[in-house]
């Protein structure tokens, strides 16, 4: 909760980055989306990665045939800001949870993409990986598409199997 509170103190930036190495052809580049701390769509979609975190963490543990990509997304903040990172790979720690930054900080100065870092299980504000080309979780990716064009939606849907509901 005092992640949260954080959160809403210093605004909600989230982060929309995906590997541009899963394109043969011209990939779209990594994103930086900012949606405001108050964004019913976005709480929701946190809500749902954290009411279903611990589903994703013992699929994480046995992972079935054809999953892969596991990720962590994870609310970072410093001086300059907040923003919402993606970490893979991750492990679980005694403490929490430690992983690779996946994504070039926008605002917050004081973390480096490739480092490894540890966080809190209250920082993490999202999940995902793919199961046989479909993106399972990455409940806020599908939020942020609400703010994108619907090429680069589509586009996304199609390279990396997102499958929203909206």
């Amino acid at each position: 909760m005092k992640g949260m509170r954080l959160a809403k103190k210093l605004g909600f930036v989230a982060l929309l980055v995906l590997p541009a190495v899963l394109f043969a052809a011209e990939p779209i580049g990594d994103q930086t989306r900012y949606i405001g701390d108050t964004d019913r769509d976005m709480n929701a979609a946190i809500a749902e990665a954290r009411r279903t975190l611990d589903q994703f963490l013992a699929v994480a543990r046995n992972p079935p045939a054809g999953a892969t990509g596991f990720k962590l997304k994870v609310m970072l903040s410093d001086a300059n800001g907040t923003e919402h990172f993606w970490f893979t790979p991750f492990k679980e720690t005694r403490d929490g949870f430690s992983g690779v930054l996946a994504n070039t900080p926008d605002k917050v100065k004081s973390f480096t993409e490739g480092k490894v870092y540890a966080f809190k299980r209250g920082q993490i504000s999202d999940w995902g990986y793919q199961l046989n080309g479909k993106q399972i979780g990455s409940y806020t990716v599908c939020v942020l598409f609400k703010t994108m064009p619907r090429d680069e939606v589509a586009r996304y849907k199609h390279d990396y199997g997102f499958v929203c509901e909206n």
